[in-house]
């Protein structure tokens, strides 16, 4: 049996703005040939994501999910050093740095951001595009 907790009064749930981040890579956005179990999987977290931000709206906690790209770490690389995902047809021709993501998260979990929730956004060089030369 599950049980819930009693319900609070309104004004005793509120709490300083605050701001959950979910991470997912940019792939579950767009699918792909080959993809159908996993991409699949990948949108479950989305409706989690959204189904959180109805929910703790009304606490002043703000829920989105951020999808970044191709970064540039090791797991980007081949044993052989080459890139796994060619860059050079994206809109912005490149990996992104670890840190153009962790300032994009920071941005949005700032209260510069305190409007968004439910949001979903792509940080991806525009690889979602599709080829653009």
């Amino acid at each position: 049996m599950i049980r819930q907790a009693p319900k609070r009064r309104k004004s005793e749930r509120k709490a300083p703005s605050q701001a959950f981040r979910q991470h997912q890579l940019h792939r579950r956005t767009v699918g792909g040939p080959g993809l159908a179990a996993y991409s699949s999987s990948k949108w479950a977290p989305r409706g989690l994501m959204r189904a959180a931000a109805a929910e703790l709206a009304h606490d002043r906690i703000r829920v989105n999910a951020v999808h970044p790209g191709i970064i540039d770490t090791p797991l980007a690389y081949g044993p052989d050093g080459t890139e796994l995902v060619p860059t050079k047809a994206f809109a912005i021709p490149r990996q992104a740095r670890p840190s153009e993501i962790a300032e994009f998260v920071t941005f949005i979990a700032s209260d510069k951001a305190a409007f968004a929730t439910g949001a979903e956004v792509v940080v991806d060089g525009g690889f979602s595009l599709g080829p653009v030369n």
